[in-house]
Order: structure tokens, then C-alpha cells, then sequence
């Protein structure tokens, strides 16, 4: 290309488009900017180039524990969910009693991300999500208790910008549990815009233990704050302020981080939230006028006015593993003990699991578990292969706490009345009331949706746009135009290519594309590379026409989010059906998985095409998404039926499954009885069948298993182990009752004041 037409076209083309651009370019604010360059790009950047290469996300080793993590799960981890009894800590303790609060300390569950040589487990990203799954299933309480402490509880934040001095103080009494630590973040004005925190510090002298000190001024009031009620470290977010001009770095001096021990005077601490009926100890922050030295920053007080980087930092990862694996424990829960008791149910004289009604809600379950851990171990392993999947970890959130939310009331709607009357023997009702927590917390869902995932995502991931930016805000207008003019054309080059490659591949179900020819599940990838290139267009389409004005249309940006998240999920499904050594008894739940996210994606897309404001637009993009026609369609029945017989009877695709749950077969446990009445079911099946064969339907319905010892029917063994059955079963399937004043109890308030047993 001459010299010549590239002076021209920058000259007569690229210089009035780059005039165009920094008119439309929204604005972006500093704690924008610093959201956007949180983490690191991985899948989601292949995603978003069309051209995904799906070497790269094949080569991504296995995810795969050490035998000393491995150990750690079979030994204390399985040992303190044994110990766990959710009714008595929702209910009598509103805590978890004190031995277990002890058996957490001494075994090191708050030092699970700290490092050996600072006396921590120095454990994996896939153990430390494993370890809070398994335990998610005994007790969500518990759970949270343990991941806090491990994400912003704030160890992460001091291993990752904490002094020499602070890491020295702190990490080793955090590791043992001599100190608990939180977090305080959000207030009552500041929740998902946590960037506009009202709580201040002001840098100024004062007397701190009898001395004259250089330090701070902080006032606060934060809510919601997960340990604050026991803490004896408070993690505080604030943003602060140097009038006298101290520090050098200006009057507003931003967002600090600061960690402060609780017996430091002004300090309030104590009382409880009742968030959702859990019994996690949840409660308000207060300061008025606390005077602590400037070495309490965290990172010392050259980090001062780099919190919410550093936050968005540590969240970039952090997202990807506690509610993701508390999400993926739930369903894997619900998918294990919905199965069993939809067996061993009956209405009409049929396990109700053999309904077409209970059918579909049990593979979605199966599915939803199935899908969610794939995502949340193929996300681990890339975290410790060194990623900070900030946009990866926002959609693993989102979408883990809301398949939690389908699972659990599918199962819940499964369990009818069974799963409504809380008591001792119901293993369900704590986890339902656990899911509005789950959403609302680390990002509310609607936000997240709403504006970050997509919103984050085409700023970072796409292969053009943050250079273009970058290009159209350098100061030399020379330069900038070289740069611009560079990225611009190739941002063109790459639109033609994409808007025919996504064409013919919708035209062809992606049949000549550039994929892994995998048995089962190669169709999968092909549509799927499809899918990819058709959001890279779709992308440039809607960027193209909205600029700056896609920030306001929330709808557009939703769909486009869900677009990205199902290809990422799915992405996750095959990888780990490979990991998985291609299995012929997942095939269902990979096909599942397929087929409904791949109509989940047609239907984002069609969302994206009905509200574009510019229709000729519109009726462009939906040339190329969908030349045949909307023609993806949702599971049918047969797959349905595949896929919920996968957790109606005990074998090796259940275990696969629901591996990485507690399960006990002890029959005064409250799980072990419904897994003992599993088991039960498949021999009273057996026996009754044989009942059938022998006598007819007339001799099953009409008769008992003694008249059917008595005509021969069945032996005496059999007649003996058929009544203990239908014992385990009846016990499996009851509910409790209450004497009327049995669960007279004191009010949540009255409860904030009570003295936890972690204190």
C-alpha cells in the first residue's frame, strides 16, 4: 500500500472519523477506567474476535487438586461437614455452635489462600472453590464464614499490596484464626455505585498511644458487612481527603483501603443483621472521628488514593470462586437429593420422577449442575495458570447464583410440601433461603447483567476498540491520528471478514469451520464457533450505531451480555466433557447443555435485533444471524427424559455428577436418609416387579408383602427387607411437627444484641 493513499485516507477519511469519535466516545471516569483495566483477558477476548481459537482453551491443563488438597477435602473438610447441623444453627444458635468455630481455626479454613511460609494452606484456586462447595452443602452459614476470610476478608488484599510489616503482623494470625477479619464496603448510600463512597478520612496530627502522629480522621457507617460482628480486624473502604495538603498528592486524595484493629477506640462493632433467615454473622460498621496512623493503609501510604484499583483487582479473580462454588454446591445438591426422592416418591402408584411434569424440572436440574461445574472448574484452573479474569469472573457470578436460583426452585417445586415444612429432617429449606444472599451480594445480578459483563466486556475484550480509544486520546494530534488511522482499518478489515465468515457459517451451521471434530459433541463447537463470530458482528453493529448512547440502553447491553455468558458457559461444557474422558453416559447432559444454550443465544440475539434503534441496521444484522430463520430450538422430550434419568438411580454419571458434595448413607443424618431411601426404592422396585411377574397386577396392588410371602411369591428375606424398605422410605419422605410453642423464639433484633459464639 503506497504511501501516498495512506496519507490520503488519513488526510480525507480517518481525521474527520477521528474528530466524529471523540464526540461520541462517552465520557470515563477515573474509577471507569480503573474497573476496565482490573484482571486480565482470556476466553472471552477469543470470544469476542469471531475467531475463537479453541487450541487454546483445549490446552488449558486439567483442573486437577494435589494429594494434599485432596487430602485436606477427605479429612477436615468431611469431618467438619459432619459436624454441621443447618437446622440447629438457623434455628437454636442463629450461629454455628463453638466447636465449630474452633474446629475452623485450628485446622486453618481461614488461611486457605495464604501462603505455607506465612502459615497459611497455600492452596489452589480449585481447592479453595471446592472446599467451599463441599461445605455449602451441610450449611451456607458455614460456608460463608470460611470464603470470606479468603477473598476480601482482607488477606487478599494484603498479599497482594500489603507492607513487608503488614503481611508480618497479619497473615500469620489471619492464617490461625487469632484474628477474624471483614470487609467494609458498602453503606447505606452506596451499594452497587460503590465507587461514590460518602465515608471519609482526613488526613491530619493527632495523638495516637501518647504520641504525636501523622495520620487520618475516618468517619464511616457501613452496612451489611459479613463478620463484623465478631471481627477483631475491619477492612475500610473510604475515600479520602488531605486539606493541608500533607501528602503531596492534592486535596482530594481518592479512594483508600485501611485496616483497622476493632478495640481501636471509636469502633463500633457488635450488632447483627438477619440477612434472609441465615445465620452467618452479618452486621452494621459505624466510626464518628477515629484517629488511626497513616501506616494503617494497606500498602502503607503510598497506596493511598489507589483503593478502588486495588479492589477491582482483587475482585477480578476473587468473583470467579466463593459464590460460583457455593452456586455450583447448591445444584449439585438439588440434582442428588431431588433425584432420590422423585425415585423413591409416590403418586398414583408411580415414582413421580417418571412424570413428564417432574421430568423437565429434574433435567434442569441435572443440567444446571452439570453446566455450572464445568464453569467453575475450568475458571479455576485458568486463575491458577496466572489469569485475572475480570469480565470471566463477573459472568460466572451472575450466572452461577441464578442457575442456583432455577435449581433450587425446581427442586423445590419437586418437593412440594415436603421441601416448605422447615424442621430437623427438611435438607432444602436453608439452601432456598440462602439464594437471595447469593444474588444480591458481591454485584447485584440486575447490575451485573445490566451494565458490566457486556459493558466491561466490549471495552476490554474486543479486539480494536480500547486501542481506538487509547489512539483518539493521545495529546499529539499527529500521533494520534497515525494510531488511529492503523487500528481504524484494521477494525474495518476485520467487520468484512466476520460479516461473511458469519454469513455462510449461519448458512451452514458452521460446517466448514475451524473446529475440533469431537465425537458427540462436534456439532456443539461448530454452531458454537457460528454463534461467535455472529456476536463479534452483532457487537460492531450495535457499537457502530449507539457510540456513547449504548451506556443508556441497558436491554441492548443485557442481551449482548447473555450472549457472551452462554458462549462461555458452553465453551466450559466442552472442555470439560474432554476432561471428563468424553464419557458416553454425560453425552445427555452435554447435548442438554447444548441445545439450550445455544437457544438461549438465538434468543439474546433476536432480542438485540427487535430493539435496535436503527432498523435498517437491524434488518441487516438479522440477514446475517439468521438467513434460515430462527431455527434453534430448546431440548426436545426424549433428551429430557435422558437427562433426568441421570440422577434418578445410583451410578457412575450421578456420581460424576454430584461429586465434590458431602454425602453420608447414616439414616439419622438428614441427607443420609433420603440416600438410604434411594437405595431402598431400587430393591422394593425389584421386589414388587417380581411380585408382578409372579402374581399380576391385581397381586401387587391388593396384596402386602407377608400375603405375598404366603403365596410364594417372594421369599422371607425378601418379604423382611421389602417392609424395612418401605420403612426407610416412609421415613425419608416424612416432615416434622411442632408442639404450638416449640417454636416461640426470640425476634431477629433482639437476637443483633446476643454475644456470637465466635466472640
Amino acid at each position: 500500500m503506497s504511501e501516498g493513499y495512506i496519507a490520503w485516507r488519513r488526510q480525507h477519511i480517518s481525521r474527520p472519523l477521528l474528530g466524529w469519535y471523540r464526540k461520541v466516545l462517552p465520557p470515563m471516569s477515573d474509577t471507569e477506567r480503573e474497573a476496565i483495566d482490573a484482571g486480565t483477558v482470556w476466553w472471552d477476548a477469543e470470544l469476542f474476535s469471531g475467531k475463537p481459537d479453541w487450541r487454546k482453551l483445549r490446552e488449558l491443563p486439567k483442573p486437577k487438586l494435589t494429594a494434599e488438597e485432596r487430602a485436606f477435602l477427605d479429612g477436615p473438610v468431611e469431618e467438619l461437614c459432619a459436624m454441621l447441623d443447618d437446622w440447629k444453627i438457623r434455628h437454636e444458635l442463629v450461629d454455628l455452635p463453638p466447636e465449630v468455630w474452633r474446629f475452623i481455626r485450628e485446622h486453618g479454613f481461614f488461611g486457605i489462600i495464604i501462603p505455607k511460609e506465612q502459615g497459611g494452606l497455600g492452596f489452589s484456586a480449585l481447592a479453595h472453590s471446592s472446599i467451599v462447595m463441599k461445605i455449602s452443602t451441610r450449611s451456607s452459614a458455614c460456608a460463608v464464614t470460611v470464603m470470606v476470610p479468603n477473598s476480601l476478608g482482607p488477606a487478599e488484599l494484603l498479599l497482594r499490596y500489603g507492607t513487608d510489616e503488614q503481611k508480618y503482623q497479619y497473615l500469620r494470625r489471619l492464617a490461625r484464626g487469632d484474628e477474624i477479619p471483614c470487609f467494609a464496603l458498602t453503606g447505606p448510600e452506596a451499594g452497587s455505585d460503590a465507587a461514590s463512597i460518602p465515608d471519609t478520612g482526613v488526613v491530619c496530627l493527632g495523638e495516637f498511644k501518647g504520641q504525636r502522629t501523622l495520620g487520618m480522621r475516618l468517619t464511616w457507617d457501613k452496612r451489611y458487612i459479613t463478620l463484623a460482628p465478631v471481627a477483631t480486624l475491619l477492612g475500610l473502604a473510604f475515600r479520602l481527603h488531605d486539606p493541608d495538603h500533607l501528602l503531596g498528592h492534592g486535596e482530594d486524595v481518592g479512594i483508600t483501603l485501611a485496616l483497622i484493629p476493632t478495640d481501636t477506640p471509636g469502633v463500633e462493632i457488635g450488632r447483627r443483621h438477619y440477612p434472609a433467615g441465615q445465620a452467618f454473622l452479618n452486621g452494621p460498621t459505624h466510626g464518628k472521628d477515629v484517629f488511626v496512623p497513616l501506616d494503617y493503609i494497606i500498602g502503607g501510604k503510598e497506596r493511598a488514593g489507589q483503593g478502588w484499583r486495588m479492589l477491582m483487582e482483587a475482585l477480578a479473580a476473587g468473583r470467579a470462586i466463593s459464590l460460583p462454588a457455593l452456586s455450583t454446591g447448591a445444584a449439585k445438591f438439588c440434582a442428588r437429593n431431588t433425584g432420590a426422592y422423585a425415585r423413591i416418591r409416590r403418586q398414583f402408584g408411580v415414582s413421580i420422577g417418571k412424570f413428564e411434569g417432574i421430568e423437565e424440572p429434574l433435567a434442569r436440574i441435572a443440567a444446571n449442575a452439570y453446566v455450572l461445574d464445568a464453569a467453575r472448574q475450568i475458571t479455576c484452573a485458568a486463575i491458577d495458570s496466572g489469569q485475572q479474569p475480570s469480565v470471566l469472573s463477573a459472568i460466572l457470578k451472575e450466572h452461577a447464583t441464578e442457575r442456583m436460583r432455577q435449581a433450587v426452585n425446581d427442586a423445590m417445586d419437586v418437593h412440594g410440601g415436603r421441601g416448605i415444612i422447615d424442621g430437623p429432617r427438611n435438607y432444602l429449606f436453608g439452601v432456598y433461603q440462602s439464594v437471595p444472599v447469593a444474588i444480591t451480594v458481591e454485584g447485584a445480578n440486575i447490575l451485573t447483567r445490566s451494565l458490566i459483563i457486556f459493558g466491561q466486556g466490549a471495552i476490554r475484550c474486543h479486539p480494536h476498540l480500547l486501542k481506538e480509544m487509547a489512539a483518539a486520546q493521545l495529546p499529539d494530534e499527529a500521533e494520534s491520528l497515525e494510531a488511529f488511522d492503523k487500528e481504524l482499518f484494521a477494525h474495518v478489515r476485520g467487520i468484512l471478514s466476520n460479516t461473511l465468515r458469519a454469513f455462510f457459517h449461519n448458512l451452514t451451521g458452521g460446517f466448514l469451520s475451524h473446529t475440533p471434530s469431537v465425537p458427540h459433541v462436534g456439532w456443539i463447537y461448530r454452531r458454537l464457533h457460528a454463534a461467535a463470530v455472529t456476536f463479534a458482528v452483532a457487537v460492531d453493529v450495535v457499537l457502530g450505531t449507539l457510540g456513547g448512547e449504548l451506556k443508556r440502553k441497558e436491554g441492548l447491553s443485557a442481551r449482548l451480555g447473555d450472549v457472551l455468558s452462554e458462549m462461555y458457559l458452553l465453551s466450559c461444557v466442552l472442555k470439560r466433557f474432554e476432561d471428563d474422558g468424553r464419557q458416553a453416559d454425560d453425552v445427555p447432559l452435554a447435548h442438554f447443555a447444548g441445545r439450550s444454550g445455544l437457544f438461549a443465544i438465538q434468543q439474546a440475539l433476536d432480542g438485540v435485533i427487535a430493539n435496535l434503534p436503527n432498523r435498517p441496521a437491524a434488518w441487516f444484522l438479522r440477514l446475517i444471524a439468521f438467513p434460515l430463520g430462527r431455527h434453534r430450538r430448546p431440548p426436545k422430550d426424549k433428551l429430557v427424559r435422558a437427562v433426568a434419568s441421570t440422577i434418578l438411580s445410583p451410578s457412575d454419571a450421578r456420581d460424576r455428577l454430584t461429586s465434590g458434595i458431602y454425602v453420608t448413607h447414616k439414616t439419622d443424618d438428614v441427607t443420609g436418609r433420603i440416600e438410604a431411601a434411594l437405595v431402598a426404592a431400587i430393591a422394593r422396585d425389584r421386589l414388587e416387579e417380581k411380585v408382578r411377574a409372579g402374581g399380576g397386577a391385581k397381586a401387587l396392588h391388593e396384596g402386602d408383602p407377608d400375603t405375598w410371602r404366603a403365596a410364594n411369591l417372594i421369599t422371607a428375606e425378601e418379604a423382611s427387607a421389602l417392609i424395612g424398605a418401605k420403612k426407610l422410605i416412609r421415613d425419608a419422605i416424612m416432615v416434622d411437627d411442632f408442639a404450638p410453642d416449640a417454636l416461640a423464639r426470640e425476634q431477629a433484633p433482639e437476637r443483633g444484641n446476643s454475644k456470637p459464639a465466635a466472640a
